[in-house]
């Protein structure tokens, strides 16, 4: 790995293409949530397809963790060929995601945490209903934080080479805090999605 795999513009001008990706990605997100005209090129999506792209997306995400954890660990041992291609995985996993997350909240709805079990009864709801709370705020702000983050850190991996990344980018540091940013807000996303969809139970609102 002499030389980046991205070269032109982008290497000469990372933050301006970190801004320029970051602004894409929040405006497809808010606008699958909140604008009609986005919202009306998304299919509708029935309660089952929005139910399956719901257990899609929590393996996808399980899957990520794994993948960025291992990308971490690389890099800490020096395999940088390793870590780069863990770290252009778990990207493309994340596009997988929005993929199926878009059109599910655009084209399906949402699901909302009540009070009830999937079993019939409440185990230590006065603990679960306000931790389940804190996870998903934890899990959002770091979702959104995280963005021009992990975009930053991976414009800067594509358009360095390692010696680079490590004497004249910010790459280490940034790097170190959008991984780690990032693997807790999925690991909170996949709890969420556990004790909303198979411990507890939850009221559907359409999109």
């Amino acid at each position: 790995m002499d030389t980046p795999l991205v070269d032109g513009p982008a290497r000469d001008h990372p933050k301006a293409v970190t801004a320029l990706l970051s602004i894409v990605g929040y405006a497809a997100v808010v606008g699958a949530f909140v604008v009609p005209s986005v919202q009306a090129l998304f299919p509708q999506l029935s309660l089952a397809q929005v139910n399956l792209l719901g257990h899609a997306i929590a393996a996808v995400n399980s899957v990520t963790v794994v993948v960025l954890c291992a990308g971490w660990y690389w890099i800490r041992n020096d395999e940088v060929e390793k870590h780069a291609h863990a770290m252009v995985t778990a990207f493309v996993l994340i596009l997988l995601f929005l993929s199926m997350y878009l059109p599910k909240v655009a084209g399906g709805g949402t699901k909302e945490f009540v009070l009830a079990s999937a079993y019939g009864w409440v185990p230590l709801w006065e603990w679960i209903y306000p931790a389940y709370l804190l996870m998903l705020a934890i899990h959002i702000v770091l979702s959104i934080l995280a963005v021009p983050l992990v975009l930053y850190a991976l414009v800067l991996g594509l358009t360095h080479t390692p010696t680079e990344l490590r004497t004249e980018t910010p790459h280490r540091r940034i790097g170190r805090i959008a991984a780690g940013s990032w693997i807790l807000s999925l690991v909170l996303g996949v709890v969420t999605y556990l004790l909303l969809n198979h411990l507890y139970s939850w009221e559907f609102v359409t999109a």
